[in-house]
């Protein structure tokens, strides 16, 4: 069974590190080369995250560091991994080779100059977050005013994301912002983000949100974050498919996805810690759905949801 992680925070991980750190096999990366083909991942997204206590000029060099490291760490020295920048592109692969897509978690590196945006549309990024969740010059994070919308500049990044067919990712958003992008932007999905009637979390949607996704066509891919699932100290697989299953009763089995947010996680649900443990989720949705389902939830239903991109 494929699987598509749309994700992980290991260009973070590789940019601090003090010491080189192997992207092949290293124990201590949630994500590498060797688990990603033994789960056989089909597509991995792999976010630029900027630390927001930089100043703007930082935040911006810092961003483009984390595309060389893409570059330096992850395509370059192994053949099985290409860099997917157009959609189509994964539909070539050969059974040997992984896709990695760049996506922006927050636009916190371009301040407010849409020639920076254009930089990172142009290194390749396909999917794209306004805000990680604090305020920028774009719109309000998660942890913000519910209240505010998305900022007069904030329209004229979906404008640009819009004209160049990126997909915008809501997870960070907060709710005013979430409905103003809803609005205008072309694709939507949330890449990570489980259900609030379960766990009422900022992060969280509502299910008045899961269904204007769905309306939109976008999907929701659940997050492995134990805070964002569950108030117990110890979190289960379990508790986890719990999302899932609500998830699936308000936008259908066909529009749910996983991006697990390895490397950018603090805390793990029992037996879902790394990258290689993922097909442990996938066994306990045996019996709650249907095979076909889960092959959906895996991989499918977001390949299904870019092929609509590439008919654009």
């Amino acid at each position: 069974m494929e699987i598509i992680d749309l994700h992980c925070d290991v260009l973070y991980t590789l940019s601090q590190a003090e010491a080189p750190i192997s992207f092949k096999n290293n124990e201590k990366l949630e994500v590498t080369l060797e688990q990603l083909k033994k789960t056989n991942t089909k597509l991995q997204v792999f976010a630029i995250f900027i630390d927001d206590t930089l100043n703007e000029n930082q935040r911006y060099l810092e961003a483009i560091r984390q595309v060389e490291i893409f570059h330096q760490e992850i395509i370059t020295p192994y053949e099985e991994m290409v860099h997917i920048t157009d959609w189509k592109q994964l539909q070539q692969l050969q059974p040997n080779q992984i896709g990695a897509v760049l996506s922006l978690e927050g636009c916190d590196a371009i301040g407010s100059d849409l020639r920076k945006l254009q930089t990172f549309i142009d290194a390749g990024i396909l999917l794209c977050g306004l805000t990680w969740n604090h305020e920028n010059a774009v719109a309000y994070g998660a942890e913000e005013d519910p209240t505010k919308g998305i900022k007069p500049f904030g329209r004229e990044v979906i404008a640009l994301l819009n004209a160049h067919h990126i997909i915008i990712d809501v997870s960070h958003l907060n709710e005013q912002g979430f409905w103003d992008t809803l609005q205008e932007a072309k694709y939507v999905i949330a890449s990570h983000s489980n259900a609030r009637t379960i766990q009422d979390h900022p992060r969280n949607l509502y299910d008045q949100q899961l269904r204007a996704i769905a309306e939109k066509g976008g999907h929701v891919h659940c997050v492995f974050y134990p805070p964002f699932i569950s108030n117990e100290a110890s979190v289960t697989i379990d508790d986890l498919v719990k999302h899932i299953k609500h998830l699936a009763k308000i936008i259908t089995p066909s529009r749910v996805g996983l991006g697990s947010d390895f490397e950018g996680i603090d805390l793990y649900v029992e037996n879902l810690t790394r990258t290689e443990e993922i097909p442990n989720l996938l066994q306990a949705l045996e019996g709650i759905f249907t095979t076909e389902e889960i092959k959906g939830i895996a991989a499918e239903n977001f390949q299904h949801f870019i092929s609509k991109i590439e008919r654009s």
